[in-house]
C-alpha cells in the first residue's frame, strides 16, 4: 500500500518538475497536478481512482465517449499491418484515401480536396498558406491579407495566433506576422457597436464591408472565421443573415470565406457541421478535435477541386508539409470514429439532448447572477454576471467562474470555464439523466457562488 502510494507522489512530483503544460496554470499547479488514467464513455478516473463526470469531452475531442473498443480494434490492426507512411510527393496509404474520399461525401457543397495535417491549429495555418499561395499562382500577387474577426480564436501556430483576436493569446508574441487584419466580431451579448437583433440591422456587416473597401479588396486573400466562436467568448450564435452575408461580401470581392470548424464540427451544434445550419458554404473549412474522436491527433484543411485545380495548373504544388501528417494509423481511427457517429446517429442525439439542455438551462435564470444563456446542440455557456440588466461584470479577484468550477470538481464533474463564463460541451454520447445530473451540479455550483459572493 505504502509502495503505491510513493509511485503516485513520484509522479505528481515528476509531472510538475518534467513537462510544461499547455497554457499551463501555476497557481493550479500548485495545488497538486490531476492525473487521470482511465476514461469510459462520458467519464475519466484520476490516479486515485475517483470518478468524474466529463462536461467538455476531454476538451472538445471525444465526441463518441471514452474506450471504444471498436476504435481500438481498428488502431491495432493497422499497427500490425502498416504502423505509418508519410504522405509524402506521391505517396498514399489506404486509411489516408478512404478518409479523404468520406470527408468529401459528408462535407457541405464541393468541399472534397484535403491536405492533412495533425492539429487544427496546424489546420489553419494551411488554410491562410493555401489562399495566399492560390493568388499568387493566379497572378494577384498583391492578395495576402487576412482579414480575421477580433474575439475569435485560430490556434496557436504563429499564423493561428496572428489571425486570432483575443489579446491573451497575442500579447506575448507581438511583433506577430504582418498582413493580418482585424475586425468587427459578432457578439450579439456583448455587441462592440451596443447594439441588439434585429434592430440592428446587421451593422458589424455592413462595417466589415466598409474595411474591406477602405483596405483595398484587390490586397485581402481570405477572410477567416469561426462560424460559431470557440469556447474562450462562449459560443455566441450569429443571428440569421449574417454568415450568410458574410459569403455574399467574399463574393462579391474574389476573397476567399475560411470556416474553422475545429471545435464545432462533427456533430456538437445538432449538424455534422455548424455551418449547415445557415446554409453556408465556405472555400476552405478546417478540421480537428472531434474528427478522431480523441484517439489519435489528426487536423485537416479541406477546399475545392477549383481551387486545387490553380495548383495543379501552375505546377507549383502547395509548398507546406508534415511527417506525421495523415498518419496511417489516425486516419484509420478517424474513419472508424465518423462510422460510430453515423451509426449511432450522434448528431441526431446532439440534436435532441440541445433542445432538452435549452430548456432546462432557462431556469438558472432565477439567479440573478446568471446573466446570458447561449449555445446549440451540445455546445453552451452560461455567463456569470454582478449586474444581469447593465451586463457589469464581477471583479476578476472574486473569481466566480473558477469557485463553480471547483465547486463541480468537488463533486465529481469536469466543468470548463474561460473566467466567468461557465462552459458545457459533453460527448454526443450523453443521456438525459446525464444531463439532469450535470446541470444539478452546475446549478448548485451557483447557488454556493452566491453564498460565497455575499460573504465577500
Amino acid at each position: 500500500m505504502k509502495k503505491n502510494r510513493d509511485k503516485k507522489e513520484q509522479l505528481k512530483k515528476d509531472a510538475v518538475r518534467y513537462i510544461i503544460p499547455h497554457f499551463a496554470s501555476n497557481k493550479e499547479i500548485q495545488k497538486g497536478p490531476k492525473i487521470f488514467v482511465k476514461g469510459e464513455g462520458c467519464y475519466v478516473y484520476d490516479i486515485e481512482g475517483k470518478k468524474y463526470f466529463d462536461s467538455f469531452a476531454t476538451l472538445l475531442t471525444t465526441v463518441c465517449g471514452h474506450s471504444r473498443p471498436e476504435i481500438t480494434k481498428v488502431v491495432a490492426e493497422q499497427m500490425i499491418l502498416l504502423e505509418f507512411f508519410p504522405n509524402y510527393v506521391d505517396a498514399f496509404t489506404v486509411p489516408l484515401i478512404k478518409l479523404a474520399r468520406k470527408l468529401a461525401e459528408i462535407l457541405p457543397g464541393n468541399l472534397e480536396v484535403s491536405f492533412f495535417v495533425n492539429s487544427g491549429s496546424e489546420a489553419n495555418e494551411t488554410a491562410i498558406k493555401i489562399a495566399r499561395q492560390y493568388f499568387r499562382e493566379k497572378g494577384e500577387t498583391l492578395r495576402y491579407k487576412i482579414m480575421a474577426r477580433r474575439y475569435s480564436y485560430s490556434g496557436t501556430t504563429l499564423g493561428g495566433v496572428s489571425a486570432t483576436g483575443i489579446p491573451w493569446f497575442r500579447e506575448y508574441f507581438e511583433p506577430l506576422m504582418p498582413g493580418f487584419i482585424h475586425t468587427f466580431s459578432c457578439q450579439c451579448y456583448h455587441c462592440e457597436l451596443g447594439l441588439e437583433p434585429p434592430k440592428c440591422n446587421l451593422l458589424c456587416l455592413k462595417l466589415i464591408e466598409k474595411q474591406i473597401e477602405w483596405e483595398g479588396p484587390e490586397s485581402i486573400a481570405a477572410f477567416i472565421t469561426d462560424p460559431i466562436p470557440g469556447s474562450n467568448i462562449g459560443f455566441p450564435i450569429p443571428p440569421d443573415g449574417y454568415l450568410q452575408g458574410l459569403r455574399k461580401i467574399c463574393d462579391k470581392y474574389g476573397i476567399l470565406l475560411i470556416f474553422d470548424e475545429v471545435q464545432t464540427g462533427f456533430g456538437k451544434t445538432g449538424k455534422m457541421f455548424a455551418c449547415e445550419h445557415w446554409n453556408v458554404v465556405p472555400d476552405i473549412m478546417t478540421l480537428g478535435k472531434g474528427l478522431t474522436g480523441g484517439f489519435m491527433p489528426l487536423g485537416v484543411t479541406v477546399t475545392t477541386p477549383e481551387i486545387y485545380e490553380v495548383f495543379k495548373e501552375a505546377g507549383h504544388e502547395l509548398r507546406s508539409g508534415s511527417t506525421y501528417g495523415g498518419h496511417t494509423v489516425a486516419c484509420a481511427a478517424t474513419l472508424k470514429n465518423i462510422e460510430i457517429i453515423e451509426k449511432e446517429k450522434l448528431v441526431e442525439n446532439a440534436e435532441k439532448m440541445g433542445k432538452y439542455i435549452k430548456e432546462k438551462l432557462k431556469n438558472l435564470y432565477k439567479y440573478p447572477i446568471v446573466g446570458d444563456i447561449r449555445g446549440i446542440g451540445l455546445l453552451w455557456a452560461i455567463e456569470l454576471v454582478k449586474n444581469r440588466k447593465t451586463k457589469e461584470p464581477f471583479e476578476p479577484k472574486l473569481a466566480i467562474g473558477s469557485f463553480i468550477r471547483n465547486f463541480c470538481w468537488e463533486n465529481g464533474m469536469i466543468l470548463r470555464n474561460n473566467g466567468d463564463i461557465l462552459v458545457i460541451a459533453p460527448s454526443l454520447i450523453i443521456k438525459k439523466e446525464e444531463v439532469d445530473m450535470m446541470l444539478e451540479i452546475i446549478e448548485k455550483g451557483i447557488e454556493n457562488a452566491i453564498k460565497y459572493v455575499r460573504l465577500k
